[in-house]
């Protein structure tokens, strides 16, 4: 695979520093049951990087020390961690808002029977990637029967109350385009996902989240095989606004390892590029607690034009409208 970080190193991206800190996103291990083309994170099932116990509860820690609000789960499928339940119980018992990025398929993998129902008891928000809402397209990106299954576990999502308009169980979607293009407008494109998969699936949901494609890991490295890395960089350029500067997602978030190393966001996690703090090389989590970060220079590089270009991108979706 292509390493894309010496092509992103030299930037003219502004400095932009730290706020409180108000999400956690941990990231449980790249073990996936998907390998997906815009993966930023190139998980797949032959990873075998997991969070061990004793992380999960430094995290719980660092949750309750500094009264994070929202504990954003990731990977790979988070799910496979099997210590999964164990810490959604534990931050669902500080009150704190649990977020589970979730692949829908891995609802039907084996020893994940009753995954839907423990996220539903312990009110766990579901932010579900469905990279569009038209079979072929779902299959050809990310495996055939993808889409079907997807669209199976909506339906037994929405059976427990997830989506629903009267019910305080959340289920957002995240679109992600095919190839080297911005994606577009999202309350046009979250329309015509609400209108499609309702009358074709019976499926309602909360939000659809749209985000760019990062040039980085293994769908950066597909960009340079094809030749086309240097023109996306200069689309995502082109495309940048600096209104979106005050709401990228880094100003607030704190992004963790597996290993329980803190990085400004996911992204620079998988180019390793750690938090800037006391000129350390990188920095575990059970060192912050209590360490006011505000203020602190994010670590910038190239790569951030793809959060700024055009209506922006983050994991709550959009910046702008």
């Amino acid at each position: 695979m292509h390493a894309t970080l010496p092509l992103l190193e030299t930037t003219d991206f502004p400095a932009i520093r730290r706020r409180a800190t108000e999400t956690l996103q941990v990231n449980l291990g790249y073990q996936c049951n998907q390998s997906c083309l815009h993966c930023h994170v190139n998980a797949g099932p032959g990873r075998t990087e997991l969070m061990a116990r004793d992380t999960m509860f430094e995290v719980v820690a660092f949750l309750k020390a500094a009264a994070i609000r929202t504990l954003d789960l990731t990977g790979g499928a988070p799910e496979l961690n099997p210590h999964f339940h164990l810490l959604v119980e534990a931050a669902r018992k500080l009150d704190v808002r649990v977020v589970d990025r979730c692949n829908l398929t891995i609802l039907f993998e084996p020893g994940q029977e009753n995954l839907a129902q423990f996220l539903a008891d312990q009110q766990v928000e579901i932010t579900a990637s469905l990279p569009c809402y038209l079979e072929d397209n779902v299959d050809r990106q990310r495996g055939k029967g993808v889409f079907g299954s997807s669209i199976r576990a909506l339906q037994l999502l929405n059976r427990l109350g997830y989506g629903q308009p009267d019910s305080a169980l959340k289920l957002n979607l995240v679109y992600n385009p095919q190839g080297p293009v911005l994606p577009p407008a999202q309350q046009t494109l979250r329309r015509d996902y609400q209108r499609h998969l309702l009358d074709h699936y019976g499926i309602v949901f909360n939000e659809l989240y749209v985000l760019a494609n990062m040039p980085i890991q293994r769908f950066g490295s597909t960009l340079v095989s094809k030749g086309q890395f240097n023109a996306y960089m200069n689309l995502l350029k082109t495309a940048y606004r600096p209104d979106n500067l005050d709401s990228v997602m880094c100003r607030s978030l704190l992004s963790v390892d597996w290993q329980g190393y803190v990085y400004d966001c996911d992204f620079n996690q998988m180019l390793e590029l750690p938090i800037a703090w006391n000129n350390r090389p990188r920095v575990h989590l059970r060192e912050l607690i209590g360490a006011d970060l505000t203020g602190h220079p994010i670590v910038v590089k190239d790569h951030c034009y793809g959060c700024t270009a055009g209506q922006g991108s983050s994991c709550g979706g959009a910046l702008a409208g």
